[in-house]
């Protein structure tokens, strides 16, 4: 191996290594941690970010990172060394624009809101959460000058998530998304009976939820000799390495969904770490490209695959066994409808394909209100309101319901909430494009078995983890940039026919 470009990886594999000792930290915060450990946690994790970004954005990086480049002149431009390089590059720019005192406050402010957060979501008691929410939201807009922008100030946070979307990318699909999926919820809606879902809301014991999620999460494919499932307030999914990839989800006593799609799409982050290549070990590449292609794995498992008839055709007995007294009488079909049953809801991680869209527009256009300014903190619950009012017909009756529902606005990741979406657009594409070129994946699908699906996207995402953008992987796995036509396709087929409307 050339010997720049070993000094290079000596460097890489050096701040990984950290990276990844941060991140157990963090699921340990999340997971076990008792409450008092608080505040010497965030002190731990303050000072190693701190160390991994002046690692990351030193002088000595940079020149790294150029004398490697400069011997490699001419590589092969899918080579992993040439992925790798490109990525560093645009990373390592970034990194240089935020100063070490701003990753600091980043870093103890993000931890202070945290607990916050858990305690007003538990008290429905938002006032305890604002002060932190008005910190994270000047962090955001800091960050954003800090990057810089030519268009608008959320295209840079964008950026970090999506590389390579612009703001008025995304406002011009979600528009797009919204228009056309009006008629078909109009349609659904004039048929709501139609669907009985009550069984789903009754005394579900943990101790048996937990145990079909074990079997489900095998069942599409999450290997648990290489992961484990854990339980937190907000589900989440984190890589220490691609052996090493962890799971987590909540449990309600008396609802059967949470827990059980919330450790399907879990399942499904996991396995795209899981399925990365070993050569891209301790490298940034072993990870996913983006969050929008990340989402597209998750929502894969969770609704193409976890919601589809011949998942629950297969695996129904299995359920009805763990529960025979709350599930006496209800067949595999009336399964199949109840957990595809189609209407507004307040949570969005509980809510049905055709609306989740809408609960990610909402906190879209909150976000940007925020960061540009014409929306203040302790404005948001009445916005919030305001807006799921406007897009679902539905106002939530407390701010837990509402705006304290997601984790995400204890820390500035503004621009991550697009790619939730995204990720529906993404995987709709990516399902249409792997059952046209194997015809098969169908048969399997409808026996209730995913493995052709998940050899498929180990070869056409998986593998390839971060090597490239998501614009160039989507366009190498399907031959078409993103489109949310492949979504709206699917959608009208599938509740077309559960509703009766074809």
């Amino acid at each position: 191996m050339n010997s720049h470009f070993e000094r290079l990886l000596e460097k890489v594999h050096e701040i990984h290594d950290l990276e990844k000792a941060i991140q157990v930290l963090a699921w340990d915060k999340e997971t076990n941690m008792p409450a008092a450990g608080n505040t010497a946690r965030v002190q731990q994790l303050t000072t190693l970010r701190r160390i991994q970004h002046r690692l990351f954005a030193s002088d000595e990086m940079g020149e790294l990172i150029e004398a490697a480049a400069a011997s490699l002149d001419s590589i092969n431009p899918d080579s992993n060394e040439f992925c790798l390089i490109r990525y560093l590059r645009r990373h390592y720019t970034d990194e240089r624009k935020l100063p070490d005192e701003f990753v600091r406050r980043v870093s103890q402010v993000s931890g202070a809101a945290h607990p916050a957060w858990v305690q007003a979501r538990a008290e429905n008691n938002f006032a305890l959460f604002q002060p932190h929410l008005a910190q994270v939201v000047a962090l955001a807009q800091e960050m954003a000058e800090l990057y810089g922008y030519e268009d608008e100030k959320y295209d840079p946070l964008l950026d970090k998530f999506e590389h390579g979307m612009k703001t008025a990318n995304v406002r011009a699909i979600f528009n797009a998304v919204k228009t056309e999926l009006k008629p078909l919820l109009t349609a659904v809606a004039e048929r709501a009976h139609a669907i009985d879902n009550h069984f789903l809301h009754q005394p579900f014991p943990v101790a048996q939820q937990q145990e079909f999620a074990r079997y489900v999460a095998t069942a599409v494919g999450y290997d648990f000799s290489r992961g484990h499932l854990g339980t937190v307030v907000h589900p989440f999914a984190t890589s220490l390495s691609r052996d090493d990839a962890r799971i987590t989800t909540r449990w309600y006593p008396d609802f059967l969904n949470a827990g059980l799609f919330g450790t399907l799409h879990e399942s499904g982050h996991a396995m795209y770490e899981q399925g990365t290549a070993p050569d891209l070990a301790r490298t940034p590449l072993a990870r996913g490209t983006s969050s929008g292609i990340h989402e597209s794995q998750s929502r894969m498992m969770e609704n193409i695959v976890g919601r589809s008839r011949g998942f629950w055709q297969a695996h129904f007995p299995r359920l009805q066994t763990l529960f025979p007294t709350q599930l006496s009488g209800v067949t595999a079909g009336d399964f199949y409808r109840a957990v595809n049953k189609v209407q507004p809801t307040l949570i969005r991680v509980e809510a049905d394909e055709l609306t989740y869209n809408f609960h990610i527009i909402l906190r879209f256009e909150l976000e940007q209100a925020m960061l540009n300014g014409e929306l203040v903190a302790a404005d948001l619950p009445a916005a919030w309101r305001a807006k799921m009012q406007e897009l679902l017909g539905v106002t939530p009756p407390t701010d837990t319901e509402g705006c304290l529902q997601d984790v995400h606005w204890t820390r500035p990741s503004f621009g991550y909430f697009p790619t939730y979406a995204l990720g529906n657009l993404y995987a709709a594409q990516l399902y249409e494009a792997a059952t046209q070129q194997n015809p098969a994946i169908l048969d399997d699908m409808a026996q209730g078995n995913p493995a052709s699906l998940v050899v498929w996207l180990r070869e056409n995402v998986h593998r390839h983890g971060r090597k490239y953008t998501p614009g160039e992987l989507i366009m190498q796995a399907t031959g078409q940039p993103l489109s949310h036509k492949p979504f709206m396709r699917y959608v009208t087929a599938k509740f077309g026919e559960l509703y009766g409307l074809s």
